[in-house]
């Protein structure tokens, strides 16, 4: 089941405090992405974010479950998201701690 794009949008519009965030389409769900990093996943109307250390002390209580069949754990988050400042730094930790994403190669 994908996405609605009124949720994907009040995901993104939740991040506002955060620098290029967005969200990009990919196989029919979204990858969000913040200051050019991939932070996570966007899937049946759920939000998928990395696991990282820093997110891990961060969370109360940590929900971890596959975005899709397959998938590795993310944080699995609920209600949590509509607390913008909240979710804001929860993604901000997890930027800081992802590292650089590789440069593209050129095409020849």
């Amino acid at each position: 089941m994908a996405c609605d794009q009124q949720f994907v949008d009040f995901v993104v519009h939740q991040l506002t405090g955060i620098e290029d965030v967005l969200a990009k389409k990919m196989f029919g769900e979204y990858g969000l992405y913040a200051q050019g990093k991939m932070v996570g996943l966007i899937c049946d109307n759920s939000v998928f974010i990395k696991p990282t250390a820093a997110g891990r002390n961060f969370l109360k209580e940590v929900v971890e479950a596959p975005p899709y069949p397959g998938a590795k754990p993310s944080f699995l988050l609920d209600d949590q998201i509509q607390d913008a400042l909240w979710f804001s730094e929860l993604v901000r930790l997890t930027v800081n701690e992802l590292p650089k994403p590789r440069p593209k190669k050129k095409k020849k």
